[in-house]
């Protein structure tokens, strides 16, 4: 195999599965599309930062394009907050140099590490959802690499089909090679935010409900272990941007800096002891003790948007056999399968105390967009003997009240599955038809879930 590829193994966030992958990691867009149009071998695919769970930036005996080098911020419109930057430009890049300036991302997931490419091709979601949509709502045009029609511009109004499949396809219509999107401007780098205890999962969606209107920004903490009358136990912690005066002198006096703190790390993989249902519940039983109620607590945006990124590799409390993310998301109507999952969750004592409730606003226009009005629940879940039967009853749970899963974290769904949660694949699949019609393209999610076209023939490692 000719340089520059070399073999490594490649797995999710979740370090689930690590499977052999031809990787390569140019430097600029001429290289870039030099691979593009013929050295790369088996499936081309582009990865980011690998903050995705699942299988989904994978590409088993493919190929995978690493663009955290194409990182390049091209222009900044200072009246409107456009940005137009390469999509290997990460969103802690994006805030290192625009937040101290007062701009900010609409939307961010819970990690900052997340290149602007991974985050348009999974549509990522943020605590704002309910107001604000998804990343693709701030996203105005981007420049894509397909196979059968090259470099195309595409925005809402410009090879719409594209940009919509694009948006939340999974890296399956092309490679982004840059965006155009907008920021937010901020007056302070702290929200100010409520906490607020929720006995059982009936109280916070009722929370949710009657209060959301009132915050910018909302999540909850679950308590997956919980049982009876205290299932779904929640800590809320919601939040509204925080303005110079409301803050104390010291961080009044420099709205826009943000205070040092050092970054923990995990040094090794924790054996898998560590991680079982009593230190679980002592953490559970811990946390709901110490988040008592409070009310316009001044919070800087690290701790609350971002609070696992002080945490470096942490990851690895999970063991070398790593585990999955779950994200089950259940429209109104369907909301009682909220706490028949948390039954099951709870009964099976597998959830970790690194569960996440948030509501939901109108659904995006990405064809595979994973946003839907409703309620979403993250859980991680370690890697431990019966997991894949376990998640499939997830997945019956979510199919039998008209839920969907995430993409950007599914591990094992069917394809079968996957078709009944998203009724715009076949929509789907027709632009790949266009964009791809040779399937030189693919990952090991598409493989495996079906999304994907027919890939041509992958190099054996």
């Amino acid at each position: 195999m000719d340089e520059p590829f070399r073999t490594m193994p490649l797995a999710g966030w979740g370090r689930y599965k690590p499977m052999p992958c031809h990787v390569c990691r140019p430097e600029r867009r001429d290289a870039l599309l030099s691979l593009l149009d013929g050295a790369a071998p088996g499936p081309v695919l582009a990865r980011g930062l690998g903050r995705s769970y699942g299988d989904t930036a994978v590409n088993r005996n493919g190929s995978v394009v690493d663009m955290t080098r194409l990182n390049r911020i091209r222009s900044f419109d200072p009246e409107t907050g456009e940005l137009e930057c390469e999509s290997g430009v990460s969103l802690s890049e994006i805030i290192d140099v625009f937040q101290p300036r007062g701009w900010f991302p609409a939307v961010v997931p819970g990690t900052r590490f997340v290149t602007v490419g991974g985050a348009i091709a999974h549509d990522v979601h943020g605590k704002n959802h309910h107001r604000d949509g998804s990343f693709s709502s701030f996203v105005d045009s981007i420049d894509l690499w397909t196979p059968a029609l090259g470099v195309l511009t595409c925005s809402p109004a410009q090879d719409a089909d594209v940009f919509w499949a694009t948006v939340g396809g999974a890296g399956l219509t092309g490679v982004i090679l840059s965006a155009r999107l907008r920021l937010r401007r901020v007056e302070s780098a702290y929200v100010s935010a409520d906490y607020r205890r929720c006995a059982n999962i009936d109280a916070a969606l009722e929370a949710f409900d009657t209060t959301d209107e009132d915050y910018t920004y909302s999540v909850a903490w679950v308590d997956c272990l919980a049982r009876g009358g205290s299932l779904g136990r929640s800590v809320l912690l919601r939040a509204n941007p925080a303005a110079p005066s409301q803050l104390p002198p010291g961080p009044a006096g420099k709205p826009l800096h943000t205070p040092r703190r050092f970054n923990a790390a995990v040094p090794f993989d924790f054996p898998g002891f560590v991680l079982n249902p009593l230190s679980i519940r002592a953490f559970n039983e811990t946390f709901y003790a110490m988040n008592r109620p409070v009310t316009g607590k001044w919070v800087d945006y690290e701790k609350y948007f971002f609070p696992l990124d002080r945490v470096l590799h942490w990851n690895r409390m999970y063991g070398k056999r790593g585990f999955v993310q779950y994200q089950a998301t259940f429209p109104p109507e369907g909301r009682a399968g909220l706490r028949v999952m948390l039954e099951r969750c709870s009964k099976a004592r597998r959830a970790s105390f690194l569960a996440v409730l948030k509501k939901f606003g109108e659904g995006g226009r990405g064809m595979l967009s994973h946003p839907m009005r409703g309620y979403t629940l993250t859980l991680d879940i370690a890697n431990s003997p019966g997991l894949v039967p376990f998640l499939g009853e997830l997945d019956r749970i979510l199919l039998d009240h008209g839920g969907r899963l995430y993409l950007a974290k599914d591990t094992v769904a069917a394809p079968a599955t996957i078709a009944a949660m998203y009724p715009r694949l076949d929509e789907f699949r027709a632009v790949l038809h266009r964009v791809d019609p040779e399937g030189r393209l693919g990952s090991d999610l598409a493989r495996r879930s079906g999304i994907g076209l027919p890939a041509r023939e992958t190099h054996d490692v």
